[in-house]
């Protein structure tokens, strides 16, 4: 019986995998855990205890880490992949190198410039209204709300 070795490319692919999968089930628990302390557990009636916001911020910047570290390993694979797609192959041996067309490499990491659009600084404002404003038109209900506040006051 002969064991199948992996070639280095087998082993970094496998490992990729696995650490992809394992952060995923990490990430996937956690959100499980923060949705059951958050829904099924009783909560004060105007805030959120203290222990409990410090847990959901607490969980919050660790599913930002896994996120961004699975983004990292996604991202570092999927470039290498471009970076092979795009580079042009190597010339053979038997081809010397003064007749081999050179190509223009535009850089990969190259970022777009952004370029503000312009501002219209002729704009003003319009006037601020002249008449009075018309939410509460009668002192009825003038009365009404300030009773009302009195008695939450006084209560």
């Amino acid at each position: 019986m002969t064991k199948n070795k992996y070639t280095p490319e087998d082993l970094e692919v496998r490992i990729w995998g696995f650490v992809v999968v394992m952060i995923t089930i990490i990430l996937f628990g956690i959100v499980i855990a923060l949705l059951y302390s958050v829904t099924f557990v009783t909560q004060p009636i105007k805030s959120m205890a203290p222990i409990d916001q410090a847990y959901t911020k607490m969980l919050n910047d660790i599913v930002l880490l896994i996120v961004g570290g699975i983004g990292g390993i996604v991202g570092k694979r999927a470039v290498g992949a471009v970076t092979t797609a795009i580079t042009p192959p190597s010339p053979p041996a038997s081809v010397p190198v003064a007749t081999v067309a050179t190509v223009a490499a535009v850089p990969s990491n190259a970022m777009p410039v952004w370029v503000n659009p312009p501002l219209d600084e002729t704009w003003t404002p319009p006037p601020p209204p002249t008449t009075p404003p018309n939410h509460l038109e009668h002192d009825s209900v003038r009365e009404e709300i300030a009773l009302a506040r009195q008695e939450v006051k006084n209560a």
